[in-house]
């Protein structure tokens, strides 16, 4: 399908989902759904559930709500306690599926409460050739992902955002500091505090899209293949900030950033 045929299915999906409340994180996926969705169905029709959780950066979540505020749709914020459940602190390879389990129960309340008709996600077609076992979940409660039904990719996405003057139409991918801690290593509190803390320094330093990669005592840095030279340039101050947040041994990935490289381990 070509975009104009892709834009016409979407537009389909989301007038027949009718009143519809979406997972929004302010990321690129989900911000462009929540733009296509209010201009197709109107703010009324429109609302967004946000997880205030420690997963995720303070300053993503400020931008998510600012950005629905704008919008004028209904926001529904819920604080999520993860790491007090023991299934999420476990960081078992289901654990997006017992994240999302949590989550996605939470909207199918909100949305019998208020008359919402359709919960949904940002997951576009890309997301399809990753890991991703939160999925069985989506078809436990009955969410849809309109951008991946529709068959818009990350590019697809990228492009429009721009056309529409989304301000995330060329923001770094982003996904939850969980997902740098490997399988079976235990999140806490201190570490995902100190993955923030790593990559928004970094960020400071003018890299665009970086991760973090916590390994205890030691941490592997991916950023875009063309930022490595830069990041190897920058020694000196990433040693010295890295080593005061925690980290003894500081690494450079070689490959760069590749979406997901956690889940390499899993056959």
């Amino acid at each position: 399908m070509n975009i104009k045929e892709k834009k016409k299915k979407l537009e389909k999906i989301l007038r027949d989902s009718k009143r519809i409340l979406i997972a929004y994180s302010g990321g690129v996926d989900s911000t462009f759904l929540l733009k296509f969705a209010v201009d197709c169905l109107g703010t009324d029709s429109v609302a967004v559930f946000i997880e205030k959780a420690k997963v995720y950066p303070d300053e993503e979540i400020k931008f998510a709500r600012d950005f629905a505020k704008s919008l004028g749709v209904k926001i529904f914020e819920y604080p999520s306690e993860k790491l007090k459940y023991k299934k999420f602190v476990e960081n078992s390879k289901l654990r997006c599926f017992d994240c999302k389990k949590d989550l996605f129960s939470k909207m199918l309340m909100i949305s019998k409460k208020n008359g919402f008709n359709t919960i949904a996600d940002g997951s576009n077609y890309d997301d399809l050739t990753d890991y991703r076992p939160g999925n069985k979940a989506k078809s436990m409660y009955g969410v849809i992902s309109p951008l991946q039904l529709a068959g818009f990719n990350k590019n697809d996405i990228r492009k429009l955002s721009r056309k529409m003057g989304l301000p995330t139409w060329d923001k770094p991918q982003m996904a939850c500091l969980a997902s740098r801690i490997p399988y079976g290593e235990k999140i806490t509190r201190k570490r995902l505090e100190r993955i923030d803390k790593a990559e928004r320094h970094l960020k400071k330093l003018g890299f665009g899209v970086v991760r973090v990669r916590d390994y205890d005592s030691l941490c592997r840095i991916e950023v875009d293949p063309s930022e490595i030279q830069k990041a190897v340039s920058l020694k000196e101050e990433i040693l010295r900030t890295f080593k005061k947040i925690g980290y003894q041994y500081i690494t450079v990935d070689l490959e760069g950033y590749i979406t997901g490289s956690m889940n390499k381990t899993i056959t």
